[in-house]
Parts: C-alpha cells; sequence; structure tokens
C-alpha cells in the first residue's frame, strides 16, 4: 500500500495535528485576544476530523504495515470523542471568565486537539507501540489540562496528583508490553493472538494482567481509580466534563479492541480481569458516593460506577457485547456532559462557582427548568425507565446474559439498586428540601441549548434513536471479528 493510501486513512489525526500546531503558532503571535477565534477554530478543526471520517479513515483496513487500522469501529469512537472534546471547548470561555478572570488562554483549545489525536491514535491502535503512543499524547495534554487555573491550589494538586500517578500506570503499561513482546517477540495485535492461540507461558499470562492493569487506569476501574474523586474536583469543571467523557470513550474502546483483537483467543484468562474490575467498579462507585456532598466528586464516583457496567459488555466477549459497551458510552456521553453543563450553572449571585450538593435545595422551585435537566440526567444515569439511560444498562446486560454470563447480570442488576440512592438523593433535595439561595440567571444561551439537547436524547424520546444506534453499533462491532 502507498504512502498516499496510509495518510488518507489518518486523515482525521492529521487534521487534528496540524490545527493544533498552527493555532499554537497563533496564539503565540495574538496572545490572550486570540483565545477566542481560536477556540471557534478549533471546534472547526473537530467538524473537520469528523467529516474526514467519511473517506478511508472509517473504512480503509491496516494502514504502516499493521500499526494503525482504519475501521468502522474506531470511526464510532472517535465521533464521541470529537463531539465530547467539542462540548468542552464551548463550555470553557464562560466559566473561565466567571471564576478565574484571565485564565483562559488559547492552549486551552490547542491542548484539548493534542488530547483528542492522542485518543484517536488510540482507539485505531494496532500494535502496542501505536497504542503506547497514543495514549501518551493524550495523558500528556491532560496534564495540563487539570493543573490549567495556575491560581487555584486545587488545579495544581489535581494536575500533580494526575501526573504521579499516570507516570506510575505507564510504567506498569510498559511492563505489561514489554513482556508480552518478549514472549512473542512482536507487538502487533494480529502476531500476539496467534501466540496467545497457541501455548500460553506465565510471562504471557503476567504480560496480559499488566496491560489490562494500565489501561484500566486510563478509564479510572477499581483497583485504579484513587485519582479520579480529586482530579475531578480539583480541575476546572470543563476540563472535568472532558476528562468524564472523552477519554472514557478512548480508554473504553482501546479496552475492547485489545480485548478482542490482540487478546481474543485468552477469553477466559482477561474475562476474569474483566468481571472484578467491573463488579468492584460499580459497587466502590455506588457505595462511595452516598457520603459525597460536592458535585464534582459526586459525578466522580459516579463515572467509576459506570465504567464497571460498560465492562460488563466486554466481559461478554462476543459482538453483542462490544455492540452493547458502545451504545452504553454513547448515552453515558450525553449524560455526563448534560450533567456537568449544570454543574457549570451552579454558581452564586456573584458569578462563583458552587459545587455543594446542598445548593441544590429547592431548585425546582427557583430554576425549574434547570431542576427537570439535573432530575431527567440523575434518573437515568441511576437506569430508572422510560429513560434511555436504562437501555444502556439493559444493553450490556442482555449480552451478558446471552454468553452465560447470568451470575454477573444478577449483581449488576442488584448493585444498580444501590447506585439509584444517591441519583435519587439529588433528585429529593431539588424538590423537597427547602430553597437554598438561588443560582445566578443562565447568561450562555449556547449552554442552556447544549442542555435541553442532552436532556431531549436520554430522555424517552432517545428510544426513537434505538434504530439507527443499534445498527451502527452492531457493525461498528463486527468490525473487530
Amino acid at each position: 500500500m502507498d504512502f498516499a493510501s496510509n495518510f488518507a486513512m489518518v486523515l482525521p489525526e492529521e487534521i487534528l495535528a496540524f490545527g493544533a500546531i498552527l493555532l499554537m503558532l497563533v496564539s503565540a503571535w495574538g496572545g490572550p485576544r486570540s483565545t477566542r477565534a481560536v477556540s471557534i477554530t478549533s471546534v472547526l478543526v473537530l467538524v473537520g476530523a469528523g467529516l474526514a471520517l467519511l473517506g478511508p479513515a472509517s473504512s480503509g483496513g491496516v494502514a504502516f504495515g499493521g500499526l494503525y487500522r482504519a475501521d468502522g469501529f474506531a470511526a464510532f469512537a472517535k465521533v464521541l470523542i470529537f463531539v465530547a472534546a467539542a462540548v468542552a471547548i464551548i463550555m470553557a470561555p464562560d466559566f473561565f471568565q466567571r471564576t478565574a478572570g484571565d485564565d483562559l488562554r488559547p492552549e486551552y483549545p490547542v491542548l484539548i486537539l493534542l488530547s483528542t489525536a492522542g485518543m484517536g491514535m488510540m482507539v485505531s491502535a494496532s500494535d502496542l507501540l501505536t497504542l503506547y503512543v497514543g495514549l501518551e499524547l493524550q495523558s500528556l495534554a491532560a496534564y495540563v489540562l487539570a493543573s490549567f487555573m495556575r491560581r487555584d491550589t486545587r488545579s495544581a494538586e489535581a494536575g500533580l496528583k494526575y501526573f504521579v500517578l499516570g507516570a506510575l500506570a505507564s510504567g506498569i503499561l510498559l511492563y505489561g508490553i514489554s513482556l508480552v513482546y518478549g514472549f512473542t517477540g512482536t507487538t502487533l495485535f494480529g502476531d500476539i493472538a496467534q501466540a496467545y492461540a497457541g501455548p500460553r507461558s506465565m510471562g504471557l499470562l503476567f504480560g496480559l494482567v499488566f496491560v489490562f492493569a494500565g489501561i484500566a487506569f486510563k478509564m479510572s476501574a477499581v483497583p485504579f481509580h484513587m485519582w479520579t474523586p480529586d482530579v475531578y474536583e480539583g480541575a476546572p469543571t470543563p476540563v472535568t466534563a472532558f476528562f468524564a467523557s472523552a477519554p472514557k470513550v478512548a480508554a473504553m474502546a482501546l479496552a475492547v479492541r485489545v480485548a478482542v483483537v490482540a487478546m481474543g483467543p485468552a477469553l477466559g484468562e482477561w474475562r476474569q480481569i474483566v468481571i472484578f474490575a467491573a463488579l468492584a467498579s460499580i459497587v466502590l462507585g455506588a457505595v462511595a458516593a452516598i457520603g459525597q456532598t460536592n458535585i464534582k466528586r459526586l459525578l466522580a464516583y459516579s463515572s467509576i460506577n459506570n465504567v464497571g457496567f460498560a465492562l460488563i459488555g466486554l466481559a461478554a466477549g462476543t459482538r453483542e457485547g462490544v455492540s452493547g459497551v458502545l451504545t452504553y458510552m454513547t448515552i453515558y456521553i450525553a449524560m455526563t456532559l448534560g450533567s456537568f453543563l449544570v454543574v457549570l450553572q451552579m454558581r452564586d449571585a456573584d458569578g462563583e462557582p458552587v459545587e455543594e450538593v446542598a445548593s441544590l435545595a429547592g431548585l425546582s422551585r427557583t430554576r425549574p427548568g434547570l431542576a427537570l435537566a439535573l432530575a431527567i440526567f440523575m434518573f437515568s444515569l441511576a437506569g430508572i425507565p422510560p429513560l434511555f439511560g436504562f437501555w444502556a444498562k439493559f444493553a450490556v446486560f442482555d449480552a451478558a446474559v446471552a454468553a452465560g454470563l447470568f451470575p454477573l447480570a444478577a449483581i449488576g442488576i442488584a448493585a444498580s439498586v444501590i447506585g439509584a440512592y444517591y441519583y435519587l438523593r439529588v433528585v429529593k433535595i431539588m424538590y423537597f428540601d427547602d430553597p437554598a439561595p438561588a443560582f445566578a440567571p443562565m447568561t450562555n444561551p449556547v449552554e442552556g441549548g447544549l442542555i435541553a439537547l442532552t436532556a431531549a436524547f436520554v430522555s424517552p424520546l432517545g428510544y426513537f434513536a434505538i434504530p439507527a444506534l443499534g445498527a451502527w453499533t452492531m457493525a461498528a462491532a463486527r468490525a473487530l471479528f
């Protein structure tokens, strides 16, 4: 295959990379005055990268000698990643203007673009080295984003914690990659699968464990979740919304590709790891969130809980399971972004952000529209019918039952009840407690429109999307098998 065909398959990443470099030059010359123009252009760059998926980037096959794979699975994940990244850029200007004065600089959208380029490499990786390079590109930009508010000690602390623990996770992942390479003699997913199909040595099994441990950190699955609550609380809210959405999709898609394509013959071994991580994440995410008083920490444990449910689909190890994972992540993205858009509206009369759950008291009487939207997101995250979040859980549980994993599905369903408690507690505070001081009125119609759009998607109206979503996710899942 010639170089032109190879580069056509990586066109989305090229657009993101060159766009980020050019916008960095613009920000260097324009300074803070160029922030608005760079932000708008960054969203257009993400749109352009999404349109590039209509060509060979979604169906071209293997590029660069097997290092990169352009298929329907990667294209589906990239669409979700690009949407989440665009929303994270759109929601940033007002937040920084209200809380940090001139702290929003044009480097913010550039870092989002670079992180997104890394995530694109992650979901298309068909070689362990491509996997690691993409993951590190995503992570290095994320470390800076977490500490973007220079004068906020919580943000600086979040960035430092994320960096130190991220370096540890990278070391674990690299050790696993070295073990796999040492016992197979290759880093290509296809050749690794052939090695796992034969007699498996103890070194290969240890390599599998360490690789999955490194990936579990990126998706904040238990027991590698320890960074999540502190980083989510300390990072600026738009950054937290970004962390809770796009990197989660990238890490989950990466885990699915590694499990199915590279280590598919070792299904019995990695399924045990995934089942443990799924159940531990569901239970810990549900139980630990009960006592949280900070809304961002509560949503952090909610993200851990939701990762556990998505992993149930991966544990099935079937096309239906992978389709269920993609369906779950699609609905999860809408619920999470909508929730954080509501959190952005939580500010006092002076415009300062308010993050205490108690400040939502009586919101149904002071801001009924905002309370309704947050109630929809909370009910949907809890998986209560007829909200669309119920369908997300049904998809992964159905795949697990079809794969014969009845106990896993039963435990997952039972643990859903625990998680429903803290979601319903938020609704109770909004509708039944005495009103707290009213929030400042919404000043950004774009944020209001995004809240309405995401709320409509996760409402019962979302069920109209099931035929199209189901067909798209199944086509994406077939690309791996």
